[in-house]
């Protein structure tokens, strides 16, 4: 019983508020992408989430590679 007690439980789906500090996008960028079709999301209710693949698919395929070390 302890080990259930014990879990970290991640959170699947980010809110605006997250996705914006993980990004550093704004949370109107954010809802603009997922209602014009460009990022996936989640709509409960009232509110507007963002799943946590998703906002690692967008960093990654915003990740520029490094450059080669000049002095070499």
């Amino acid at each position: 019983m302890q080990s259930k007690m014990n879990r970290k439980i991640e959170a699947e789906l980010l809110g605006m508020a997250e996705a914006e500090e993980m990004t550093g996008l704004s949370r109107w960028t954010w809802r603009r992408s997922a209602y014009a079709g460009t990022v996936a999301s989640v709509k409960i209710g009232r509110r507007l989430f963002i799943p946590v693949s998703e906002v690692r698919r967008v960093i990654a395929e915003n990740t520029r590679p490094r450059l080669q070390d000049a002095s070499k």
